[in-house]
């Protein structure tokens, strides 16, 4: 992630992705039975595309074109799911309608970024 180094120099067990696309599988675990698979790509805090597209576990029933906030860290689905077994490292946790860096906020419409004055 270019960009967000300058404002988190560690490693990020979050992101911010917008949702591109969904994965059909007609078969898949037991675990998965309810949940989506959904494509998404990072994006920098002014709402340019960084890195490659991921697919990533939807626990937070976000659609295409969203703005998510997605944690990387592989425990996200099992905190959702309640299930100790499932297995996924991008878990889509929630739809953003805005962040806040540094006191500037970014307001998502439509999945377009608008800076607002604080």
């Amino acid at each position: 992630m270019t960009m967000w180094k300058e404002y988190c120099p560690n490693r990020l067990a979050v992101k911010i992705a917008r949702v591109v696309g969904n994965l059909i599988s007609t078969i898949k675990d037991e675990s998965f039975h309810g949940y989506k698979l959904m494509i998404v790509e990072c994006l920098n805090p002014d709402g340019t595309p960084d890195g490659t597209r991921q697919i990533a576990f939807d626990a937070a029933h976000a659609g295409i074109g969203d703005t998510v906030l997605v944690n990387i860290d592989g425990g996200a689905a099992n905190m959702f799911t309640g299930d100790q077994a499932l297995i996924a490292d991008w878990t889509i946790c929630g739809v953003l309608d805005s962040f806040t860096i540094n006191g500037k906020q970014t307001v998502i419409t439509h999945g377009t970024f608008f800076k607002e004055a604080t």
